[in-house]
């Protein structure tokens, strides 16, 4: 007997009312997790190194990444939980941890450059511009020092108060880096506008280019892109010698991943100070 219209529909709804409940209550438990980690203050930064792609050995500034610990004292990364925060209230407060923590070391470590990541949303938030005023005002040598990192998509969600916020903090020496460029949907009309002054190519184009001829390709237009504007490249997620070889002869200035260093919570300047106290 054929399924009557209602039955079929509520067989093939089943399945992805299962999938959508699941995924919801995923989102609230890790809700949950990052609320208890910003309550409780367990959030910390894990830094990462990026390098001049001509001499691996010397770094050109650092990346401050916000992690928090789960009630098994865990540390989670950010891809873990990002994702479910970016457009709630606890989003914003971990912009404002990220950025209190990364000043706190920009303050500390004189010859420290460092990144620190926010999302468009944060543009407004009071709060987070309260955190940046209080930063500023003790070394005037924090902004000259401080890249802010937006990803593509987020600045495409308000690309026109994304354009003024950067042009009002850049007058203080902030620089700004366009985060997973080449995952989001940047319209050229929009990047016209844009005044990044750094160009961070998504890693979904950087891993195994040595054997990816197309992705050679698309990163070769992307550094093209940023060389017309004047832009500092980086790629991102460098695994292997190859790929950084290779990103190297196509042009990009840095390189970032994990062939350099993993992200660590311990960078050297913390191990030479527990040096000198010990």
């Amino acid at each position: 007997m054929a399924l009557t219209d209602k039955r079929l529909t509520r067989l093939e709804s089943g399945p992805s009312n299962a999938l959508a409940h699941a995924v919801a209550l995923r989102d609230s438990e890790t809700l949950k997790m990052v609320r208890r980690a910003i309550e409780h203050r367990e959030t910390m930064l894990a830094f990462q190194p990026v390098v001049q792609a001509g001499n691996h050995g010397k770094i050109a500034f650092y990346e401050g990444l916000i992690r928090v610990i789960d009630e098994t004292g865990r540390i989670i990364a950010a891809a873990d939980f990002m994702d479910a925060v970016e457009d709630t209230e606890h989003g914003r407060l971990l912009d404002c941890i990220s950025l209190e923590r990364g000043l706190s070391e920009l303050a500390r470590v004189p010859d420290l450059r460092l990144s620190i990541n926010m999302s468009a949303r944060s543009i407004g938030y009071k709060k987070w511009m309260r955190v940046l005023t209080r930063g500023l005002s003790g070394d005037p040598t924090i902004g000259e020092r401080l890249i802010l990192e937006i990803t593509e998509t987020s600045a495409m969600t308000v690309p026109e108060l994304v354009v003024s916020f950067m042009r009002d903090l850049q007058q203080k020496g902030i620089s700004f880096a366009m985060d997973d460029f080449g995952a989001g949907y940047t319209a050229l009309k929009h990047f016209k506008d844009f005044n990044f002054d750094m160009l961070k190519i998504d890693g979904q184009f950087v891993q195994g280019i040595a054997n990816d001829p197309d992705n050679q390709v698309l990163v070769a237009a992307m550094v093209a892109i940023a060389q017309q504007f004047d832009l500092f490249t980086v790629a991102e997620n460098v695994e292997t010698a190859e790929d950084a070889e290779c990103l190297r002869q196509i042009g990009l200035d840095c390189l970032q991943g994990y062939y350099f260093a993993a992200p660590t919570v311990r960078p050297p300047w913390h191990q030479q100070e527990t040096q000198l106290r010990a």
